[in-house]
């Protein structure tokens, strides 16, 4: 396991690396691979790029984010009109069906419901909700249903998998029905979530139980 100091280093660099973070100044603190992030910044987007960015550091084994979003005075909207945006931005993305989704907004948070039958477009209404002016959070509630019957195929997954680079043979997959489950040990939290997400591209998919445990130890 990296010393906390040395990891601390290495996440605070990684942030600072981000052009969108240049100039953002967020907290990092460490103890045993878990890494909590603080702080102010003046946008959605820049504390998803924080912490996405933290994950994607070797031998961070966990996540606390705890950074809070400020907005200068003329750029708080209120929840009216960041809804109305919201709409706005899935109607003129052709890869979202926007009659699917179901929209709240509570001070600056932006709940989002409904079905969709890709999680490529779940991710996609999660992207273009962050970089909107006035959201300060989005809860993404939405469930993926697909439309297609075809049964589920393991060794498909386990396929993409070995072409992707975050390969690793301890990566073990189930299905049963519906559902794929990942299990097994990688050893980051960005190898753990892109498993996640090669897994999610499955035809006739509706859950992943992404059960990979992340040991950062388990790489030498």
């Amino acid at each position: 396991m990296k010393a906390n100091t040395k990891l601390q280093r290495e996440v605070q660099d990684a942030i600072a690396w981000e052009p969108l973070l240049h100039a953002a100044e967020i907290g990092v603190t460490v103890q045993d691979g878990v890494v909590s992030l603080t702080g102010i910044v003046d946008s959605y987007a820049k504390k998803a790029e924080a912490e996405s960015a933290a994950k994607k550091v070797a031998g961070v084994k966990a996540l606390v984010e705890n950074i809070e979003v400020k907005f200068p005075g003329s750029w708080v909207k209120s929840d009216a009109e960041v809804a109305k945006e919201v709409l706005d931005s899935f109607k003129s993305n052709y890869s979202i069906p926007d009659n699917n989704i179901k929209i709240k907004v509570e001070d600056g948070w932006v709940t989002l419901e409904g079905e969709l039958p890709w999680n490529y477009q779940k991710e996609e209404a999660v992207r273009i909700v962050k970089y909107l002016t006035g959201v300060k959070g989005v809860i993404n509630k939405i469930k993926i249903k697909s439309e297609m019957d075809d049964p589920i195929q393991k060794k498909d997954i386990e396929n993409a998998l070995k072409r992707s680079s975050i390969y690793d043979d301890d990566i073990r997959v189930t299905v049963l029905g519906t559902t794929v489950t990942l299990t097994g040990t990688v050893n980051s939290l960005y190898q753990k979530e892109e498993a996640g997400r090669i897994a999610w591209k499955t035809r006739g998919i509706w859950n992943v139980k992404n059960e990979l445990e992340v040991d950062y130890e388990y790489a030498f």
